[in-house]
């Protein structure tokens, strides 16, 4: 059985897939990336091929992607985060032409070709507005954990309206409304609505077309499903293993990579045989 593994090193978590020669999940994991992201590639790379109940080195290529790729040190490549989520959600819905990515630290949209290519893509890296790290701090504010934002923005009737969608402001923007006695659902509701307006004009940067796939760790906050859908007035696939699609992305390279390698090894040997048959016969005249 043929093997191949991704490790997608997110700054919040870390990701890492194991496929089979079928593109099958033979095993996953995901953890806290933490401070040591080497460390964090490495275990949760193990943990994977022990979830897949072969040991690490039976894995025979391995991609890293993700900000922190580069930290894969025992990876035989990197593939950046944009190319391996456009795969991983062409993984998850074939049919995907637009992907919306939101992870920790930023945005991104990206136009998808029929086979799971990069077309075209958008990203908002230079500013924390719309990501992880975001509504992380929206959570906080309200005393909240991560979890439990997006439930609660779902009851709101009457969203309120954020002035700035800064991860610098957001603090007092929610704490005046706190002070005006408006509700945590109604203040929850309007962050939502929010960044949801944002990345939809991030989007339309690169053109939103016909099936729009969520992933990153972001698509699991339903509050933000919701918004999103609200502001594309559009359904979005949604998976349940979404904030998985740049490690199965990266798993899917390196499997392509390590078929490609067996078969070479496998043609080396045919050719030597060949070769050591024909000698014979030689010999033999």
């Amino acid at each position: 059985m043929i093997y191949g593994g991704g490790v997608d090193v997110g700054s919040t978590q870390t990701k890492a897939v194991v496929l089979n020669e079928r593109r099958a999940i033979a095993g996953r994991s995901i953890i806290s990336t933490g401070a040591n992201v080497t460390k964090a590639a490495e275990k949760a790379f193990h943990l994977a091929a022990e979830n897949a109940g072969i040991a690490p080195d039976r894995v025979g290529y391995v991609v890293g992607t993700g900000y922190g790729r580069y930290k894969v040190t025992f990876g035989d490549t990197q593939i950046t985060e944009i190319t391996c989520h456009a795969r991983g959600a062409h993984f998850l819905f074939p049919d995907t032409r637009t992907v919306i990515d939101m992870g920790g630290q930023d945005t991104k949209a990206i136009k998808v070709g029929l086979s799971g290519d990069v077309l075209d893509f958008c990203m908002n890296d230079k500013c924390a507005a719309g990501t992880g790290r975001f509504m992380q701090a929206a959570a906080d504010v309200m005393g909240l954990s991560l979890e439990e934002i997006g439930p609660y923005s779902l009851k709101s009737q009457n969203p309120s309206k954020l002035s700035s969608v800064c991860t610098v402001f957001v603090e007092s923007d929610i704490m005046s409304y706190v002070a005006q006695k408006k509700k945590v659902e109604d203040i929850l509701a309007g962050v939502h609505k929010a960044v949801a307006t944002r990345t939809v004009s991030l989007a339309r940067r690169v053109g939103i077309e016909d099936e729009i796939t969520f992933t990153g760790g972001v698509s699991r906050n339903i509050g933000m499903v919701r918004a999103l859908e609200a502001a594309l007035g559009h359904k979005m696939n949604v998976h349940e293993d979404a904030h998985f699609a740049g490690a199965f992305g990266a798993a899917l390279f390196a499997l392509e990579r390590a078929e490609k390698l067996c078969a070479v090894e496998v043609a080396k040997v045919d050719l030597t045989g060949w070769s050591d048959g024909e000698e014979a016969n030689g010999t033999a005249g």
